[in-house]
């Protein structure tokens, strides 16, 4: 049988500003900068696969 979902809570306050903070500062990224992130994000998992033993 399956479990019943929670509702989310609803943000207030403090959360509530910052989560809006930050998805305004998201959507306001140029192309460079996204491409900039991905860069570096993608450096770093290609980093942490070297220390990664994979079992299959």
């Amino acid at each position: 049988m399956a479990r019943m979902i929670k509702e989310t809570p609803i943000l207030t306050g403090e959360d509530a500003e910052r989560f809006v903070e930050r998805a305004e500062r998201v959507e306001n990224m140029s192309k460079e900068e996204r491409a900039a992130n991905r860069a570096r994000l993608m450096e770093r998992v290609a980093e942490a696969n070297k220390h990664i033993i994979w079992c299959w």
